[in-house]
């Protein structure tokens, strides 16, 4: 088994090309598999009444992904070897990711938006759906909606939408509830900056992805919501992690070869002591010669 991890940029990003591309660069450089970014105006994104009382959700139009970066930031993740992913937040806007996503991902509070799942789905390229907030009848019904649109690659992750998330409120069982019931890959969407949480996730209950807010220095617009990883954070989990499936082994219980000159120093069956009695020859020699 192997995780990939996605670090989400989500709205860190400043509107900042080069800054864009340095999240590309740093998230290839810790051992991510994919970025992702997000698609959304703020016009499409909430409600005219919403906007008409609310001066901080239109000033989160500074927020908004210019689509002219786009193909700079697919050609930026194919140069990195690692994939590019963006979260539509508006029916254009699957269009216009279509011609450089690697894949869709769907955000937990556009989850019963079926309109949205099938204009993804319609394009044959692979999903990921967010669960935050969602029952199990409602991840269930997407599901089954998106693989009808004709999605033939899904994965569904299991998500708390706090930011940030409390590890006593992650319920990482729901990972497995989630896997039997929707039959696909299941991961987890940090929202929680916890190692343990996602080591669980990952060990414990099987999660094939992991999905985590990455910032770069701080100043990014959503860091002192306090969801979102430093690289320096996050780097060593990613590293410990695939160390740790590299310890799996083949099964077969054998003789490493850390261990071949330390066989010949256990205890002898016949006295007790060590080494065994064929090494113990050896230092029958006079010292000069050991």
């Amino acid at each position: 088994m192997s995780v990939r991890f996605v670090a989400e940029v989500s709205s860190n990003h400043h509107q900042d090309l080069d800054r864009c591309l340095a999240f590309i660069d740093r998230a290839a450089a810790i051992g991510c598999a994919v970025v992702k970014f997000q698609l959304f105006t703020i016009r499409e994104l909430f409600a005219p009444e919403v906007l008409e009382q609310s001066e901080a959700h239109r000033r989160r139009e500074q927020w908004e992904l210019p689509i002219a970066f786009l193909p700079h930031l697919a050609e930026r993740c194919r140069r990195r070897e690692i994939q590019f992913s963006c979260t539509p937040f508006y029916l254009q806007a699957v269009q216009e990711l279509e011609p450089y996503v690697d894949f869709y991902k769907v955000a937990s509070y556009e989850l019963l938006w079926d309109d949205l799942l099938k204009a993804c789905a319609r394009t044959g390229k692979p999903m990921v759906l967010s669960t935050g907030m969602a029952t199990l009848d409602e991840v269930v019904h997407a599901t089954r909606l998106v693989r009808d649109a004709g999605c033939r690659d899904l994965t569904v992750l299991h998500c708390v939408s706090g930011y940030p998330a409390a590890p006593d409120e992650c319920n990482l069982s729901c990972i497995e509830t989630l896997r039997e019931q929707c039959g696909c890959s299941v991961g987890w969407s940090d929202h929680t900056v916890n190692p343990a949480v996602i080591h669980r996730a990952v060990h414990r209950w099987g999660a094939t992805m992991v999905e985590f807010h990455l910032d770069l220095d701080q100043q990014g617009e959503e860091y002192q919501s306090g969801h979102c990883w430093l690289p320096e954070e996050i780097a060593p989990v990613i590293q410990s992690l695939g160390c740790g499936f590299g310890a799996d082994g083949h099964g077969e219980k054998v003789p490493t070869a850390s261990e071949m000159d330390e066989r010949q120093w256990r205890a002898d069956p016949v006295d007790g002591l060590r080494p065994l009695q064929e090494m113990r020859e050896a230092w029958k020699q006079p010292a000069s010669v050991l």
